[in-house]
């Protein structure tokens, strides 16, 4: 058994097996923060060894990886591409609301990340699940469910029994962006895979798919700053 984490420098490096891997890989997760990955036979030894030769390259990938952006009084955070800066009015009773450019959020600091987090999530919730419905009538599709929530390597998912995931986060991105994910998500209840038939039912359902696709490659990961 190896251990779920080593410490290099005050650095923590996440662990996993994985029996499809031919060597050690060392990458830095957005969500996480840097993850070694070992084949099925390598030692904790081999692990030390490879992280210590390789520190520098990690030492300097997370100098210029993107700070991250807590939910907290002052913070300014993306809501459908356009930055909100959070304020804190603990006397008011409302929870959390978009008020002149601002996300308002009452009640205890104790209580504010919790608070931006659920909104941010109905948010997405209330565009997403109108928009997966409307889009899966046009290819003749009912999805069997659709859920909004935590996804930590994927914007969107669809499985073969149509139930339809997707990422909270969504929400904090240009909303033509938001809608290409869930017309891709949509397009693979009609096909499930990526080939030329697939990209077909997604440039019907979002006409302008490859520009806001580039933005999500480009972009994407900057996303995951906030929050924690």
């Amino acid at each position: 058994m190896i251990p779920a984490s080593l410490t290099i420098e005050g650095i923590e490096i996440g662990l996993r097996r994985s029996d499809r891997a031919r060597r050690l890989i060392l990458k830095l997760d957005p969500l996480t923060g840097p993850v070694l990955t070992l084949p099925a036979k390598a030692s904790l030894g081999e692990a030390r060894l490879f992280l210590d030769r390789n520190k520098a390259w990690l030492f300097d990938r997370l100098d210029k990886a993107p700070k991250k952006v807590p939910f907290a009084a002052d913070a300014l955070i993306p809501i459908l591409g356009v930055p909100h800066a959070i304020r804190h009015v603990p006397a008011a009773r409302r929870g959390a609301w978009l008020e002149d450019g601002a996300l308002l959020v009452s009640g205890a600091v104790d209580h504010l990340p919790r608070r931006v987090r659920d909104f941010l999530k109905a948010e997405a919730e209330k565009r997403v699940r109108p928009l997966a419905f409307d889009l899966s009538s046009r290819i003749g599709k009912t999805p069997t469910r659709i859920t909004v929530r935590s996804l930590k390597s994927r914007w969107g998912s669809c499985s073969s029994a149509h139930d339809l995931s997707f990422s909270w986060r969504l929400i904090l991105a240009p909303e033509p962006v938001l809608a290409y994910v869930v017309a891709h998500e949509v397009a693979h209840m009609a096909e499930l895979n990526h080939s030329p038939a697939f990209w077909q039912v997604v440039g019907r359902l979002h006409p302008d798919f490859r520009a806001h696709r580039r933005w999500l490659k480009t972009n994407g990961t900057e996303l995951f700053r906030y929050g924690g």
